[in-house]
């Protein structure tokens, strides 16, 4: 068989490993003296980091990321980062933090607003002067934003999730030590779990993906539904490895492929409601493979679909599931698990309505493995009610 072209982007550098988070340090003072470190709304996880940067001679000022971030925070962030004459920026935290993170380094040297760099809210013009230098260090395993080009931002005004985006904005160094997301609470563990999987799932039965991006994510599959099945049995240091594997996989095969109605969906659903943006993707991802598998007219891509049934099907001891049912078991096995349905994350018809109608215009959508009209979208998310 002859192979297609395709091209693949990353990350500078990538440590992977237990451990590999004592190396940054050294790696980031190498990158620059003034250091903005992005982390969550409890400071002092970040302390252990911030002491040891100042033990090699560089200034830190903190910056905290309580929340999704949105264009207020990002742009106080930047304030502050030009502020401290910041000349590196390193985040720490879960997918929101380096998200936040990423877009301040992207946006510090810029001299045009940030409205002309944002999709669908603004014009998506390239970044007019390179990003300063970004380290991303992941304390969840689920949105593999330590290896994507873009950062994801709230515009409350628009009600609406947009990415800014730009190609350079992949971070110099990630370092995903799977350490840092031990004893994760076990309700975020789901919900970015099941992102994690849906980002591993979603490439491989896309439209665009590629040999490379089908190596990390058939390896990644059934890894990911396994180590997540354990972890919400019992905290096991193993799995944790394994889910932080799966979700760098993800990272890089979203940003090398494309991703789906699962993700075209969920940038509108948290942008109208608030809801977790994992947690969405882990109550749609069931009826998106449903109904990708009911319409689906390309055979490969029938195949695919229905090998991921049957990677589900095994984690419940079902080597024979159609999508259908093994969709089915999934749904019930997360909601003994603890994942709400749609209605529990406060969203109502009238945001399914506008978010089926907004998830057309979304970049996701573009590699579903089947084209789905608003009436089909809106039928998915009343399902997931």
């Amino acid at each position: 068989m002859t192979l297609p072209p395709f091209a693949f982007a990353t990350a500078t550098e990538v440590l992977f490993g237990r451990g590999q988070a004592l190396a940054a340090p050294d790696r980031i003072a190498a990158m620059g003296r003034q250091v903005l470190l992005v982390h969550g709304s409890r400071a002092e996880r970040s302390d252990w980091l911030t002491k040891a940067l100042q033990e090699r001679g560089c200034g830190v000022t903190g910056f905290a990321v309580s929340h999704e971030p949105d264009a207020e925070l990002i742009e106080a962030g930047v304030a502050l980062a030009r502020q401290s004459a910041a000349d590196v920026v390193v985040a720490l935290g879960g997918g929101s933090v380096i998200d936040g993170g990423k877009a301040i380094a992207a946006l510090v040297p810029a001299t045009r607003p940030m409205l002309d760099h944002l999709e669908v809210v603004g014009q998506g013009l390239p970044l007019d002067h390179p990003p300063l230098p970004f380290v991303a260090m992941p304390t969840t395993a689920g949105t593999g934003a330590e290896v994507t080009r873009n950062a994801v931002i709230a515009i409350p005004e628009h009600r609406r999730k947009v990415s800014l985006r730009d190609a350079r904005m992949l971070p110099a160094l990630a370092v995903v030590d799977p350490s840092l997301t031990d004893d994760c609470p076990r309700a975020i563990t789901l919900a970015s779990g099941l992102d994690a999987i849906t980002q591993v799932i979603e490439p491989y039965v896309c439209t665009r993906a590629n040999p490379l991006t089908d190596a990390l994510c058939q390896d990644a599959i059934p890894r990911g539904l396994a180590a997540l099945h354990r972890l919400m049995q019992a905290e096991d240091a193993d799995a944790r490895d394994e889910m932080a594997w799966v979700s760098l996989c993800g990272g890089l095969a979203l940003a090398n492929s494309g991703l789906g109605a699962v993700h075209g969906l969920a940038g509108p659903l948290g942008g109208l409601t608030g809801a977790a943006h994992g947690a969405i993707c882990g109550i749609l991802l069931p009826q998106v493979m449903i109904a990708n598998r009911t319409l689906v007219t390309d055979p490969r891509l029938a195949r695919r679909l229905d090998q991921v049934g049957r990677w589900i099907g095994e984690i419940f001891e079902d080597t024979d599931s159609s999508v259908e049912l093994a969709a089915g078991k999934l749904i019930s096995w997360s909601h003994d698990a603890g994942l709400p349905a749609l209605s529990g994350l406060g969203i109502d018809r009238q945001a399914m309505a506008a978010a089926a109608g907004a998830a057309a215009s979304s970049s996701s959508m573009k590699a579903n493995p089947v084209h789905l009209s608003e009436q089909d979208l809106f039928e998915i998310m009343e399902k997931a009610v």
